[in-house]
């Protein structure tokens, strides 16, 4: 029993249990009665086993009469629905359920209604073939159930955490992984786009959310989430994880580039230095694990036109005017506008997600481009080629691409 509790990793308490469940059923199997409902204890020293028969103990009110259960079957099931309040306050007598309070009072004096009553019952220790069957399969039922439980109060603890896990297998677009006592899902949606698994893999993972299901615990990971890239932070930076620097927002685009947010809340304790680490051995340890996803570290303020202005890192903003309706305009210079925007509006808009603000970015005589064209990855005509240039570059592109 030592054994089983330490491989499932399982209590010996929850072992001990299932084997007295087995030997109630097998009781019931060869010496009991349909209906009845058997208890078995266990003495794990001695090998001894006891067993009682439970029974309710009801009152004469809170039974059926013959009549009522003769008009319940003559009744629709729609209008049996709506008595259900009754059903639930009466029960259909069983003697081999059910004891009379008059009765029970004979047997255990201060017994009341509602109670339970233990009548013990002769032990036997000579069972059958099929009894010996339905005891084994009650075991590895119970067991396999309280494993369950213990993976799923686990790992349940664990979410928003993050865990190390291998790449067991890949069945279509879900990836498999092995993070321990049970096998983990990644799906499509919170993989990262541009990154390839195969088996064997080790990497690290976000515990998106552990939910119930018939099959079992069924374990979500995410490798594309936003938290994901703040709890790697923690584990790399000691000032995050003792809260001497917070991270105050995060955008990301999985795969491509994220934007973090800190703030010192620790006198003399620089919030960007201490992200970055000595010669960038922090910050490249998170990129690293990312799979060299590009990284924007920004300082939090309490100012929208400050922080605005350092969300559009790395382009060098000149002044941030707010505007109604939670809207930001950013003048830049001419020659940073392109830096601003970031490829195909990048930078603006996970500006804007980090920020939660509406930013829209002009240069001094008027170029720029709106928030609501970044959403819909639209540059305005002053910052894109002709046609015919497009075309030309794309083509230069494409060539160079295939040399390589």
């Amino acid at each position: 029993m030592a054994q089983i509790a330490d491989e499932k990793g399982i209590s010996p308490e929850k072992v001990i249990e299932s084997i007295e469940t087995a030997l109630a059923a097998a009781y019931k199997k060869d010496y009991g009665q349909k209906g009845q409902i058997i208890k078995a204890k266990l003495n794990p020293n001695t090998g001894d086993v006891k067993f009682w028969q439970v029974k309710l103990v009801v009152e004469k009110d809170t039974i059926y009469t013959e009549e009522e259960l003769e008009a319940m079957k003559d009744k629709e099931p729609s209008s049996a629905q709506e008595t259900g309040e009754e059903k639930e306050e009466k029960v259909r007598f069983n003697e081999e359920k059910h004891i009379m309070l008059s009765d029970a009072k004979k047997q255990k004096s201060g017994i009341k209604a509602g109670e339970e009553l233990e009548i013990p019952l002769v032990s036997k220790k000579d069972y059958g073939r099929i009894a010996a069957q339905t005891a084994k399969q009650v075991i590895l039922q119970k067991i396999r159930e309280a494993e369950r439980e213990t993976v799923f109060s686990e790992f349940k603890q664990k979410e928003g955490e993050i865990v190390s896990g291998i790449v067991q297998r890949i069945e279509g677009r879900n990836i498999f992984v092995d993070i321990g006592k049970t096998l983990a899902i990644m799906p499509r949606e919170e993989q990262v786009y541009g990154e390839f698994y195969k088996p064997g893999q080790r990497l690290k993972f976000y515990l998106l959310k552990v939910e119930e299901t018939p099959k079992g615990p069924a374990v979500l990971l995410s490798r594309a989430y936003p938290k994901f890239v703040s709890k790697l932070f923690e584990l790399e930076v000691p000032e995050i994880s003792q809260e001497q620097v917070v991270i105050k927002s995060i955008a990301r685009e999985a795969g491509s580039r994220s934007k973090v947010a800190l703030e010192s809340t620790a006198e003399g304790v620089d919030p960007i230095g201490s992200a970055v680490g000595q010669r960038g051995a922090r910050v490249m340890a998170v990129i690293n694990e990312l799979g060299g996803e590009k990284i924007d570290i920004i300082e939090y303020s309490e100012k929208p036109e400050e922080f605005i202005a350092n969300a559009l890192s790395p382009a060098k903003v000149i002044d941030v005017k707010i505007e109604p309706k939670n809207k930001a305009l950013c003048i830049v210079d001419e020659d940073q506008l392109s830096l601003a925007i970031g490829k195909d509006g990048q930078n603006v808009r996970l500006a804007a997600k980090l920020t939660g603000w509406k930013i829209d970015v002009r240069t001094m005589d008027g170029k720029g481009v709106k928030m609501e064209e970044v959403e819909k990855e639209e540059i305005l005509p002053e910052e894109t080629e002709k046609p015919e240039e497009k075309e030309k570059k794309e083509e230069k592109e494409n060539k160079e691409e295939k040399s390589k």
